[in-house]
């Protein structure tokens, strides 16, 4: 009789067991579940009701017009987007070198402001399908155009900190035997430029090529292109995130009904578009 209790109280302590053992797995899978939906990029901007998009100013991708509206090549590509995207686009002016530690903290959604795909970006962050072309050319006083074109040598060379001209500056031979200081932004390495604090500015083509020259507000600089290599603007979102693969079907959508070709014509960029 003690046996058979002692077989009894055994059996109901396994399936017990088996019981509480179920329910963990149950419980993990549910807190799994709901971590993956809380994870979720796409859940989280549809569920705000706005992306915010982080940018700085470059001519003619992100600018303030005449009557004070925020313009350009990437404004409305944003927009459009986020039209079929369902938000309404939040545009919010960060400090380029900080962009990654923004984007982390979700101060914003995306940086959507020509940033270069590289290696190490793509490693970081998730980014879009390549829609743009670019190099780094150098803007200098027409003046100094030959000269500046052999050398760089004692001048003072500037470009914004965290960008491509940053990272040129600081591993091209050609700027080896400089004074480089990075600067807050392209805008603030052009007017240095144009004040005689800098000698050279090193940004992206796609800014120099609509900013300087004539009938622009730098009538008297010119742009020097080295032939440096090409590179490709990609929109930047959170590692992992979800939203990445919305938008790209987004931009394949925008490229089959003309609309981003229409604003690349716009504002000058039909030559450089690579989603065509």
């Amino acid at each position: 009789m003690k046996k058979f209790l002692a077989l009894t109280a055994a059996a109901a302590l396994m399936i017990a067991a088996a019981g509480c053992s179920q329910g963990g797995n149950d419980t993990a899978q549910s807190t799994e579940q709901a971590t993956a939906q809380a994870e979720s990029d796409l859940a989280y901007i549809k569920d705000n009701g706005v992306m915010k998009i982080g940018y700085t100013v470059i001519d003619p991708l992100n600018y303030t017009d005449d009557s004070g509206e925020l313009v350009g090549f990437e404004t409305e590509f944003a927009t459009a987007v986020c039209e079929k995207l369902g938000v309404t686009p939040e545009f919010h002016e960060i400090d380029w070198n900080s962009k990654e530690m923004e984007l982390e903290a979700k101060n914003i959604d995306c940086i959507w402001n020509g940033l270069t795909i590289t290696p190490e970006r793509e490693e970081n962050m998730s980014i879009s399908t390549p829609y743009l072309e670019n190099r780094q050319v150098l803007v200098v006083k027409a003046e100094n155009e030959a000269a500046y074109s052999e050398s760089v040598d004692g001048l003072n060379v500037v470009a914004e900190a965290g960008s491509a001209g940053d990272e040129l500056a600081l591993s091209d031979e050609f700027f080896a035997n400089a004074n480089y200081t990075d600067v807050q932004s392209q805008a603030t390495a052009l007017m240095d430029v144009e004040s005689g604090t800098a000698d050279v500015a090193i940004i992206d083509y796609v800014m120099a090529a609509s900013s300087v020259g004539d009938g622009t507000d730098f009538s008297d600089l010119v742009l020097i292109d080295k032939g440096y290599d090409s590179e490709q603007y990609g929109i930047a979102f959170r590692k992992g995130s979800d939203v990445t693969a919305e938008v790209d079907a987004i931009i394949t959508e925008l490229v089959s009904d003309g609309t981003l070709a229409s604003i690349a014509d716009k504002y000058g960029l039909s030559d450089i578009l690579i989603a065509q």
